[in-house]
């Protein structure tokens, strides 16, 4: 599992609290920094969502990637709503947990959007996945997942 997740609670769409050992065990994991008050945001987030859709919910087996969104809203209501209205059926980090300001120190954030890209171990694949799939598609998703080293059962 993603190791800069353990000990920490984690959310689905519905509200549900999620344990990220089960849920990002031997996946990619695409750490997503955004917010709804933030225009490029608002134009990056549906094209994630065709890429995550096409990977996870359309692809047979499933590929072995998962998104957790960081938010930089200015409240849980900002959040929970721009994660509702906008976002795929991926998982986020609560907005009261303040671990989202050591993440971003983390992977040197400054500016919203980005999406980095780590292995299990929590190391960088590419901090640079939304410039990846804006000029790649799903095809960046093989490189991502050859240097992840997890074992593979994608087809893609």
């Amino acid at each position: 599992m993603v190791e800069v997740f353990i000990g920490r609670t984690l959310l689905n769409k519905d509200g549900d609290f999620v344990d990220p050992e089960e849920a990002l065990r031997n996946k990619v994991v695409g750490i997503y920094f955004s917010a709804g008050w933030c225009p490029p945001c608002r134009d990056f987030t549906p094209i994630l969502c065709d890429f995550y859709t096409d990977l996870v919910e359309e692809s047979e087996p499933p590929a072995q990637f998962e998104i957790v969104f960081v938010s930089s809203d200015k409240s849980t209501d900002d959040m929970v709503e721009y994660y509702h209205d906008m976002h795929g059926d991926w998982l986020a980090l609560p907005w009261t947990d303040d671990y989202k300001h050591e993440l971003k120190q983390r992977y040197k954030i400054t500016a919203v959007p980005k999406l980095v890209i780590v292995k299990e171990n929590g190391e960088v694949i590419t901090d640079k996945g939304r410039k990846q799939i804006r000029e790649r598609g799903l095809a960046c998703f093989r490189s991502w997942l050859d240097a992840a080293e997890i074992f593979q059962n994608f087809k893609g």
